[in-house]
């Protein structure tokens, strides 16, 4: 998908850094944002020395940074440059070493005014599920000056 809707306004995705936000820790990371459509979310996390544990696999935590804002996209993704997400409560499973690049899919189960749980996996490229997250967010609005910054 290459826009983001926000009340309206068509925005191009490929200007907006990570969906409309600048995340630094995300760029650290190397973390590519693939696509949002409605309520699903794609991204991408290749494996690079500075993410690999001992076994020269990409780190848990990493993984776990990833999915948390991959999460999180999809939490806020009725209104993405306006509303913000903050994790509440997160837990994860892990099935496989991440020994590849691995593609992260998220998508928002409900959504309240309030409250957005969402549930996301990490996919390598064969398809095999290497970790799953369920997460409960706050959703908060923006400061208008985060919106212009």
């Amino acid at each position: 998908m290459n826009t983001l809707t926000s009340n309206g306004l068509n925005l191009d995705a490929a200007s907006l850094g990570h969906f409309g936000l600048d995340v630094p820790f995300m760029n650290h990371i190397g973390l590519e944002s693939i696509s949002l459509d409605g309520d699903c979310c794609h991204t991408r996390l290749k494996l690079q020395g500075a993410l690999v544990n001992s076994r020269g696999d990409i780190h848990g935590g990493a993984l776990m940074s990833a999915l948390d804002f991959s999460l999180s996209v999809v939490a806020r993704a009725h209104d993405p440059l306006h509303m913000g997400a903050a994790t509440i409560d997160m837990n994860t499973q892990f099935y496989a070493p991440a020994a590849s690049d691995v593609d992260i899919f998220a998508v928002c189960k409900h959504r309240g005014k309030r409250i957005a749980f969402c549930e996301g996996e990490v996919k390598d490229a064969q398809g095999n599920v290497l970790a799953v997250a369920r997460a409960v967010f706050k959703l908060v609005p923006r400061a208008p000056e985060a919106l212009s910054a």
